[in-house]
């Protein structure tokens, strides 16, 4: 079973709050009582100087981050879910300016994985006053993540699952988008870990993950941290219906390395070649499709308001 970051210790100080502070919220995402409350918590706890950028969607986010940054924010606070803190987190990668993170919509991984809480207020608290930790992020093919990446069957249900599907069944809803792309054929993968060939054979998906429970809620890479400088990758030769049911099944009981149709590994740079263009996508989001994927870690890209431990 997968442990939550915010369970490990950490050597980052508290914080007190930022005198420039930015929200860069995707106005479509609810959370609390919405942005009004928390634009009168950030008022209430005495932020200096408050920016505000709302978004209809996330692909528009890097740009205000940037204006963000250009004002000189000291702190930028993301509305949005995985895809929102993606593009935000994308931007600020290496910038040492801190992300804190408040998870509006329906998948919210990454703030799962680190123990920010669904609560406004007490996201709120901890975007402020919790601790700065450095997290690593990987990239693929130029752009980061923090989540998980993919290519193949995964990209292809991320593609094509229905979001309203998704917000009513949460992970039954990608299980169910799944087993519809059974007839998916597998195709010839080459994958190489840190210079090694690691992999050579028919492959249907190719998974990288930063933290341990990925798409759909499921805990699928039990040993990963995202500061230990290194990403799971994952490869899977499912082909038919009997076998992603199997797969599926273990995976979201936890138990993804006991599947005969999984292999894992751990590595910091990662080359996969198809014989045929795969889908691939980031922290949920498509990108299109792809012959060569290109993947490394990137340690401590990105600085995150984090729980307390001892909370």
């Amino acid at each position: 079973m997968s442990t939550s970051t915010a369970d490990r210790p950490d050597t980052a100080a508290a914080a007190p709050p930022a005198g420039v502070v930015a929200v860069v919220a995707h106005r479509k995402k609810t959370f609390g009582g919405g942005l009004d409350e928390l634009r009168a918590s950030l008022v209430a706890a005495g932020v200096g100087r408050l920016l505000w950028y709302e978004v209809p969607k996330s692909r528009k986010a890097p740009k205000k981050v940037r204006r963000a940054l250009d004002k000189g924010a000291e702190l930028v606070l993301v509305w949005g879910g995985d895809g929102m803190v993606q593009r935000c987190a994308d931007t600020l990668a290496g910038s040492d300016v801190p992300m804190g993170i408040l998870p509006a919509g329906t998948a919210n991984l990454f703030a799962t994985n680190l123990g920010i809480p669904a609560d406004l207020p007490e996201a709120v608290r901890i975007a402020l006053h919790g601790r700065r930790r450095a997290l690593d992020l990987g990239r693929l093919n130029g752009e980061h993540f923090a989540v998980m990446a993919g290519a193949g069957f995964d990209g292809d249900l991320i593609r094509d699952a229905d979001r309203k599907l998704k917000g009513k069944l949460g992970r039954i809803a990608y299980v169910w988008t799944g087993l519809r792309h059974v007839r998916g054929e597998c195709v010839r993968t080459r994958i190489k870990v840190d210079g090694a060939d690691w992999f050579d054979g028919e492959a249907s998906c190719v998974l990288f993950g930063n933290v341990g429970t990925i798409t759909g809620g499921i805990p699928a890479f039990d040993d990963a941290r995202p500061d230990d400088g290194a990403l799971e990758i994952g490869v899977s030769t499912a082909s038919g219906a009997v076998d992603w049911a199997r797969t599926l099944g273990r995976m979201a009981a936890g138990r993804s390395d006991e599947s005969p149709f999984v292999r894992i590994t751990r590595g910091r740079k990662v080359t996969v070649r198809f014989a045929a263009p795969k889908t691939y996508e980031l922290d949920g989001g498509a990108r299109g499709t792809a012959r060569k994927l290109k993947v490394k870690v990137v340690p401590g890209a990105l600085t995150v308001c984090c729980p307390d431990p001892s909370e």
